[in-house]
Order: C-alpha cells, then sequence, then structure tokens
C-alpha cells in the first residue's frame, strides 16, 4: 500500500479553513470551542427525553422505586451540559461576555422547570397516537416503537429552547429526530395537543406553521412555503409568516402538500397527494379533483 501523505492532506485542509474563515469574517477561536457540540447536545436531549419517561425509554434494569432518583440524577447530568451548550450558543450569538453565564442560566432554568408541562402535553400526544391507530395494541407500544411519537418528544423539547432564545440548541435536537426518523419539524412550529403522525416518513413542517389541537397527519405530508420574498438586497425576507395555518380536528392524507400563509378551517380533511396553496373553509374537504364540498 502506498504511502499516504497525511502531513500534506492536513496543511491543505488548514489552508482550506483558513480561506473559509477569512471570506466569512470569522476572528480566530481563542483556544475553546466557539460552537455548540451537536454530540453534546444530543445526548442531553437523549437524557432528557430517557427522564421524561423513565421506565419505558429509560435504563433496561430501573425499578419504581428508584425512578426519581434516576430522573434526578439524569437531569443533574444533562442540564448541566445545556447549561454549557447555551453559554456558547450566547456567546456566539454577540452577547457580552458578562452576561452570558447569568443569562444562560436563566434559560435552562426556565427550560428545566417546563418540563412537567412538556411531559403532560406529550401524553396527550401518546394518547392521540394509540386512539388514532387501530394497530396500536397500548400507550406503551405507542411510547416504544411509533416514530411520530419520538418526533415529537423532540419537537417539545427543541420548540421551548427556541421560544426562550436558544435557536441553535433548537436545531440541533430537532435534527436528532429527522435524521432517525424521517419526520423534519423546525423548532419554530406551534403545535397544539393530540397531535398524531401516522407512519411519519418524509413528513416537513415549517419554521411558521401552527397547527391547533387533535390534528392527524400521514406520511409524506409537507406543510411548507410557497415563494420566499426577497428584500431590495436580494438577500430572504427572514420572520415573515409563509407557512400554513391548521386549525383543530384536520386530517391530512399521505403525500398532500399544503404551501403558503393559507389557513385549513377546523375539521377539514385533505385528501392524499393534493397540492393545496389556498385556503379550505371549516368542515371543507379537498381532493385530487380540486373539489371542495
Amino acid at each position: 500500500m502506498p504511502t499516504l501523505r497525511i502531513d500534506a492532506i492536513v496543511q491543505g485542509l488548514h489552508q482550506a479553513r483558513n480561506e473559509w474563515r477569512a471570506s466569512q469574517a470569522r476572528p480566530r477561536e481563542p483556544g475553546a470551542r466557539e460552537f455548540p457540540s451537536p454530540d453534546a447536545v444530543a445526548e442531553a436531549v437523549d437524557a432528557i427525553r430517557k427522564a421524561l419517561f423513565p421506565m419505558r425509554l429509560g435504563p433496561p434494569d430501573l425499578r419504581q422505586e428508584n425512578e426519581d432518583y434516576y430522573v434526578g440524577h439524569t437531569l443533574d447530568a444533562a442540564l448541566h451540559t445545556l447549561l454549557c451548550q447555551a453559554r456558547l450558543e450566547l456567546r456566539f450569538s454577540g452577547m457580552d461576555a458578562s452576561e452570558v453565564h447569568e443569562r444562560a442560566t436563566e434559560l435552562v432554568r426556565t427550560f428545566a422547570d417546563d418540563l412537567p408541562d412538556i411531559r403532560r402535553l406529550l401524553d396527550t400526544d401518546v394518547l392521540a397516537a394509540y386512539e388514532g391507530d387501530p394497530a396500536a395494541r397500548s400507550v406503551d407500544e405507542v411510547l416504544l416503537c411509533y416514530p411520530g411519537v419520538l418526533a415529537m418528544i423532540h419537537h417539545r423539547l427543541a420548540h421551548r429552547l427556541y421560544r426562550l432564545g436558544l435557536p441553535l440548541l433548537a436545531r440541533i435536537a430537532a435534527e436528532q429526530a429527522h435524521s432517525r426518523t424521517g419526520i423534519d419539524i423546525h423548532p419554530g412550529a406551534q403545535i397544539g395537543g393530540h397531535f398524531f403522525i401516522d407512519h411519519g416518513t418524509g413528513v416537513v413542517i415549517g419554521e411558521t406553521a401552527v397547527i391547533g389541537e387533535r390534528v392527524r397527519i400521514y406520511q409524506a405530508v409537507t406543510l411548507g412555503a410557497r415563494r420566499f420574498p426577497k428584500s431590495a438586497d436580494g438577500t430572504l425576507q427572514k420572520g415573515l409568516k409563509r407557512h400554513p395555518t391548521v386549525e383543530d380536528d384536520v386530517v391530512i392524507y399521505a403525500g398532500a402538500t399544503v404551501l403558503g400563509n393559507v389557513i385549513l378551517g377546523r375539521g377539514a380533511s385533505i385528501g392524499g397527494n393534493v397540492w393545496l396553496t389556498h385556503d379550505v373553509p371549516a368542515g371543507g374537504s379537498v381532493t385530487q379533483a380540486s373539489s371542495i364540498s
């Protein structure tokens, strides 16, 4: 086997990194890591997921009499990891160094205090999946096996981080679920309780989507943007409402694509493989034949 020119490759990569940093006006890192670590965030979120459902997602030898100890120990480690990553994000965002620690501590403490409510909200998602799928034999099966439930655990956590002002940590947490389930939910999306994603592969929900209570969607559904307005200098305008609003009790069947800032009224039914760019009234039904009743 010929000798590999490792030294030359290392030097080439060094040059490529410097070219990128110069083009992006990035300063040299002072020695410590500048960005949050995806691996560290993934470890923390996975631990929090297990702490939320310890007897189902926790260690196999856990006993109920030790449940609280396990949850406390697991959360202590996970939240400290999250705190370190929050400091990195806030520092990268330009916050004054003297304020970073106090602000990161405040945000992570608020996130932690919200975990009981997040657990209760997730319980409604588990029930929605169990009650909405005749193939489900128990709520335990749903929690252990359904990709839509896993995606929602990550989304509920990521959405809270996003709302608290930690969007980079939120995106990392969301992408964990995306890579594992094929369900891509932006952490900015607002999703009400009793939400059920059946099967799930290929589902896409955009940042400014707003979803009400008791909504059910199937695989390969997209709630996306129709167009991306640009500023005078040609850059994309950010922060605009560009994704659908889905009101309570709506069902969207497999393969449907709903684009733009449209409203699907309460109780509407959107058929499979529909391409939809207009509002649907409450109780309306849309099929491939483009009829609304």
